[in-house]
Formats: structure tokens, C-alpha cells, sequence
């Protein structure tokens, strides 16, 4: 448990993040373009700013798509004008529009849900607030062009496996053994699937801050198939926690369309180290979100690169 000392730190680093990314209000609204492509992104009241740079970051690297989000319930009118004036008059869906049906809710579960109707028609590149784009990203924009879902790798060595792998690695495993986090029971569980017939044969250790999902790829029916596995196989209480909406995204990703998962030097998960040289893209995960300086230098650097690019 955080001392009180060191709570208060947290909350002065994210207090002067706040300062730093306000900064993005004074550039220029980004120019959304109907060219297939959507920048989803589920936000709040309390990462307005935090949104803005991530979505102006990403859009002004990759030059394409609108923008699309998901008001997790908290958004107030003024909320929403930023919103509008910023980027393009985005849509914006209520998570109480949401059906989650037979599977979990909260826990970024609507958030899925809503991007995988929206892929039935479009290349959806799902972008967590806390995220930072830092240089031109082509390996996404390849994906994109090539309609391969992709991902940002979880860890640096995690790569695609054969769900046969999966079943071999964790034989004799028990998936509702006490202790375990909801993502290392599934993956336990993923061998024991017997009900998805050929939807399921991969699966990788991704991350649900940033993947890409194309057009008319898995959608809605393979993750709930999967969520009543996982409640048969791990019990409905643990797959209710935190975390396995990441795990069925990467689900789905890891069974769509040639998928890529994008290089650990270049897309990665700040991990309280010094990001690597060529970073193009970075994901501020909560535990490490305000060590050290990062999440700030970068967020002022992505805005510096808005604001050459013109003013509001």
C-alpha cells in the first residue's frame, strides 16, 4: 500500500502533467477525414487533457481517420465541447448505449464491445488517453493498408501462440487456483476451450491501449463466446475483475487478419526505464504512469510537434 508521502507525490506529478498537457488546448483542432478509419477511445471527465493529446498526437503522425469516443458516463457539456471544437465534432456514445448481455460490465468491457460494431464497416485503431504518440508510426499505417489487425506487445517478448502451445504449457494447470490474476487464469484456461471450434486456434499477451482492428474481422459473437468459456472455466467472479477485457482483445486480435504486433522499440509500455531512442509511440500504464518525468517530457514534446504544426 502507497504511504500517505508518496501518494502525495503522485498526486503533485499529476498535477503538473495536467499543467503541462493544457497546453494542448492552443493547437490547431485536427481535420478529420472520412477515409475508413476511426480513432476510438473510451474517456472522461477526468482525462479530457490527457484524450486530447493522444488523439491529436496520434492523428497528426498517422494523417488519416476521425475520431469517434465513448463517454464513459462522467462527460459534462463543456466536456464535450472541447471535444467538438478539438476534434472534428467527433461521435459520442454513452456507455449506457452499450449492451454487454451475457458478459462482464465496466472494466473497458463497453469499450470493446462498441469498437467491434464499429469495425463491421471500419478499421477502428483503439487508443487508451494515457497514451503519447512521439514520431511517424508506418508500421501502422501498413497495417491499416493492408488490413492486418495489430497490437502493442504487453512485453517486449511476447509473441503470437498457437492455442495447442497454450494447452501443453498449462496441462494439469488449474485455472481457478486461488491467487491468480484473471489474465494468467484465462491463459491457463485457453487450452481447456472446447466450445469455439476454429474462432480460436492463437492468442497473444497484448495490450488493449493500443490495437487496431480491420474491417469486418471478429466481432461481437466470438467475444462473447469466449467471455461464457471463460465464465465456465475460471467462474464468473474472477472473470467479472479488471483485466479480462484486455485478454479478449487479444483475443480477438490474435484470430483476426494476419495480425501484427508492433515492434517493443518503437510501440511500448513505459516501464518506469528510460523509453528506448527511437520510440515513436508510448503507453503510460497506471503503476508507473508519474515515475520519474516521462508521461510530462513526452506529452510536451508531442504538443511542441502540434504546435509547429499550427495554432488554434
Amino acid at each position: 500500500m502507497k504511504s500517505f508521502a508518496s501518494r502525495l507525490v503522485w498526486h503533485a506529478k499529476r498535477l503538473h502533467h495536467r499543467r503541462v498537457a493544457a497546453a494542448v488546448l492552443s493547437t490547431a483542432p485536427i481535420q478529420p477525414r472520412d477515409d475508413g478509419v476511426i480513432l476510438f477511445s473510451m474517456v472522461g471527465t477526468a482525462a479530457v487533457l490527457p484524450a486530447l493529446v493522444a488523439l491529436k498526437s496520434l492523428h497528426a503522425h498517422l494523417g488519416r481517420g476521425r475520431v469517434a469516443l465513448l463517454d464513459d458516463g462522467t462527460l459534462t457539456d463543456a466536456d464535450r465541447a472541447i471535444f467538438a471544437h478539438h476534434l472534428g465534432d467527433p461521435d459520442i456514445t454513452h456507455i449506457d448505449a452499450v449492451d454487454t448481455g451475457a458478459m462482464p460490465t465496466g472494466g473497458a468491457w463497453e469499450r470493446l464491445l462498441h469498437l467491434l460494431e464499429l469495425r463491421r464497416d471500419h478499421y477502428v485503431v483503439q487508443v487508451d488517453s494515457d497514451t503519447v504518440t512521439l514520431g511517424d508510426v508506418p508500421e501502422v499505417a501498413g497495417a491499416i493498408d493492408a488490413a492486418r489487425d495489430f497490437t502493442l506487445r504487453g512485453e517486449a517478448n511476447s509473441e503470437l501462440v498457437d492455442i495447442a502451445e497454450l494447452r501443453a504449457r498449462y496441462a494439469g494447470a488449474d485455472p481457478r487456483r486461488p491467487g491468480l490474476h484473471v489474465q494468467e487464469a484465462a491463459e491457463t484456461a485457453l487450452g481447456q476451450v472446447q466450445g469455439m471450434g476454429d474462432r480460436l486456434h492463437r492468442y497473444v499477451r497484448g495490450c488493449a491501449g493500443f490495437a487496431g482492428f480491420s474491417p469486418g474481422g471478429p466481432g461481437r459473437d466470438l467475444a462473447e463466446a469466449f467471455s461464457l468459456e471463460m465464465d465456465c472455466l475460471i467462474g464468473r467472479e474472477r472473470w467479472d475483475r479488471w483485466g479480462s477485457e484486455q485478454v479478449t482483445s487479444n483475443v480477438v486480435v490474435a484470430n483476426g487478419r494476419d495480425p501484427l504486433l508492433l515492434p517493443y522499440d518503437r510501440y511500448c509500455n513505459h516501464e518506469d526505464r528510460p523509453l528506448p531512442p527511437d520510440v515513436r509511440f508510448a503507453h503510460f500504464i497506471g503503476t508507473c504512469r508519474f515515475h520519474g518525468t516521462a508521461y510530462r517530457d513526452a506529452t510536451r514534446a508531442s504538443i511542441a510537434s502540434l504546435e509547429r504544426g499550427g495554432r488554434a
